[in-house]
């Protein structure tokens, strides 16, 4: 097991679109990896209604297929290799962890508990995002480069009908990982001053 601590992990999490299909952890690690997560991330109310589904090898290759074939049709041809170089270089890792919310838990505390109908479905996201974000954490401490795609509404329903996903699961974005093979670009911090208040 790495020993990176919480804060080194934190601060080179990074957006890494040079990845390769080398494997850096067992495929069991993985699972680990995400499992804890599902487990210990917080969520409104308890309402534990992120799924995941993990897909590697050859299996995380069908997904880009898909998704490349599904862009094919909406881009224009002589813009199309742009796209699919972007694609390719997801591809061309070695993994992709699909983020879904169960609609059905969500509606299940709407109707439950009326009084706060309109904000599930906000802190759904939020929990959601709080998986996202421990996934690519745990990822970046074993060795891995991911990012976070958003390619939902066009590759949803042929997702779907691939892994016989339950209709009841909504998809919320995508992250293709694997080791990384170039750094990720320079990123620009602006002041924290004008970001954080502290009152005492």
């Amino acid at each position: 097991m790495n020993n990176k601590d919480f804060y080194s992990a934190v601060e080179e999490r990074r957006t890494f679109y040079g990845i390769s299909k080398d494997p850096v952890v067992a495929d069991e690690r993985i699972k680990e990896i995400v499992d804890h997560a599902v487990k210990h991330t917080p969520s409104s109310f308890n309402s534990q209604s992120t799924r995941v589904v993990i897909l590697l090898k050859g299996e995380h290759d069908k997904l880009w297929d898909i998704t490349k074939e599904a862009l094919r049709k909406i881009v224009p041809e002589d813009q199309f290799a742009a796209t699919e170089e972007k694609i390719n270089s997801f591809q061309n890792g070695y993994g992709t962890i699909l983020f879904y919310e169960d609609n059905s838990v969500i509606e299940g505390l709407q109707n439950q508990f009326p009084l706060y109908k309109d904000n599930f479905p906000i802190w759904s996201q939020q929990a959601n995002g709080m998986h996202q974000y421990v996934v690519w954490t745990g990822l970046e401490i074993e060795g891995f480069g991911a990012s976070l795609q958003h390619y939902t509404e066009l590759i949803e329903e042929d997702v779907r009908k691939e892994w016989d996903i339950p209709q009841t699961w909504k998809m919320i974005a995508q992250m293709p990982f694997g080791k990384p093979v170039a750094d990720p670009g320079a990123k620009e911090y602006q002041s924290l001053d004008d970001r954080v208040k502290l009152f005492k």
